[in-house]
């Protein structure tokens, strides 16, 4: 990957552009400001993005579930280009995002650049250009957030990415004026940073932790043969005289842990000899009733991923009638926003070095889950008798077809 190529650009090739850039008009003017406390110097994600990615994502199903069923269903949209108003069916732009790089094609590079954008509320894309800096992008990489750092610069604009991998560093330099670089950073919204953005496994943090928890506990109980934790309550009242030694006590919280603990010793009977009593101590799972507590978090965990929580599994949601309703709104309401904002950012930052009349899209009618709000526009259509069928068909997103500019059952003028 190009990115891991020494770089020679140094806090001397940082002046330089500064000198070489000059303040525009159009600055923000509170820009300044926001850059003053970090100018040239990397800011830290304010959160650990490992942390994140474990809690959040390798040790929570509920989490897992959402991404994928976010990030793999958005790279399953085919992408279109468009000049002006007509469809370009071949196009290097089209070649780059079917096949963006050696490693990786099309549709994992956007699973990708999501998974990392839903876990971080960031994700980094390089554009790699070969020897000639100049030339038009030849590869993508989605690169990990965590290895990232933005360095600010003049008017709150970036002035370069510093890479990190163990001890080795590079800056990936912007322009400071206008925001240009060959790494393209998507963010989600944060309104405490001015720099990162922020992550939904943030918001579902507490969500996630008694989830996890009330798991962990779950095990920890199966694991102990379903037995709570609990006291074995010996000599009781007969005086310090009757109490056990220390080696006494050892012997007997050993062959207590031979007896009961542990998944073999589940349902095994303890018979004790002398004056024992089991206490046992801490809530049973009924008390705390687990179960709803569990499936209360799962719920909360979908809600800030936006996804419906029958599609995570969590049964006694009501507000969808079925699961293909659910799978509708899903796409509706979470997919195809984050899509419109990929879209937005590859045809600013990316799009516009192909051609600036071309525009980036991708093919909604290719989405089966929205099927019945195709099926439901065509019903309008083909109801609305004061179309022509041309406007019709255009509308629908088909071309012209020839003597299809009259309204039927209406004479045309001349006829």
């Amino acid at each position: 990957m190009a990115i891991l190529s020494p770089l020679k650009w140094g806090s001397a090739g940082f002046k330089k552009l500064q000198q070489k850039k000059k303040v525009q008009e159009k600055a923000s003017s509170v820009g300044s400001m926001v850059a003053y406390n970090h100018l040239g110097r990397p800011v830290w994600t304010p959160r650990n993005y490992e942390a994140l990615t474990v809690q959040g994502f390798r040790k929570n199903v509920i989490v897992y579930r959402c991404v994928n069923l976010i990030a793999r269903g958005a790279a399953s949209v085919p992408w279109r280009l468009y000049q002006g108003e007509d469809e370009l069916v071949k196009h290097p732009l089209l070649d780059l995002l079917q096949r963006p790089s050696v490693l990786q094609a099309g549709s994992a590079f956007i699973e990708s650049t999501l998974g990392y954008l839903l876990l971080s509320g960031n994700s980094y894309i390089e554009f790699v250009r070969g020897s000639d800096h100049t030339a038009l992008p030849k590869e993508l990489y989605a690169l990990r957030p965590d290895r990232i750092k933005v360095i600010p610069g003049f008017h709150g604009l970036p002035l370069g990415f510093e890479y990190s991998v163990d001890s080795k560093k590079q800056v990936i330099p912007a322009d400071p004026v206008t925001g240009e670089s060959d790494i393209l950073h998507l963010k989600l919204f944060n309104p405490l940073n001015d720099w990162y953005g922020m992550s939904p496994i943030e918001a579902a943090a507490c969500a996630i932790d008694q989830h996890n928890t009330v798991a962990s506990h779950n095990l920890a109980l199966l694991q102990n043969g379903g037995l709570p934790s609990g006291a074995l309550m010996v000599n009781q009242g007969k005086g310090p005289q009757n109490a056990l030694t220390s080696d006494q006590l050892d012997d007997l919280r050993l062959d207590l842990q031979k007896i009961v603990e542990g998944q073999k010793n589940a349902g095994r009977v303890m018979i004790l000899e002398g004056d024992f009593k089991w206490q046992e101590m801490g809530l049973s799972p009924k008390d705390l009733d687990f179960i709803e507590g569990k499936l209360l978090s799962a719920r909360e965990i979908a809600q800030a991923f936006n996804v419906p929580p029958m599609l995570v599994g969590v049964s006694g949601d009501s507000t969808f009638a079925n699961y293909k309703e659910a799978r509708f709104h899903l796409w509706e309401d979470t997919i195809l926003p984050l899509l419109d904002y990929l879209a937005d950012e590859l045809n600013l930052r990316l799009g516009k070095q192909f051609g600036e009349d071309l525009r980036l899209s991708y093919d909604i009618d290719a989405i089966p889950a929205l099927a019945p709000r195709r099926e439901e526009a065509w019903a309008k259509v083909a109801k609305a008798d004061f179309l022509t069928l041309n406007e019709k068909r255009k509308a629908v997103g088909y071309g012209p077809v020839e003597n299809g500019d009259f309204v039927p059952g209406i004479t045309k003028i001349g006829a």
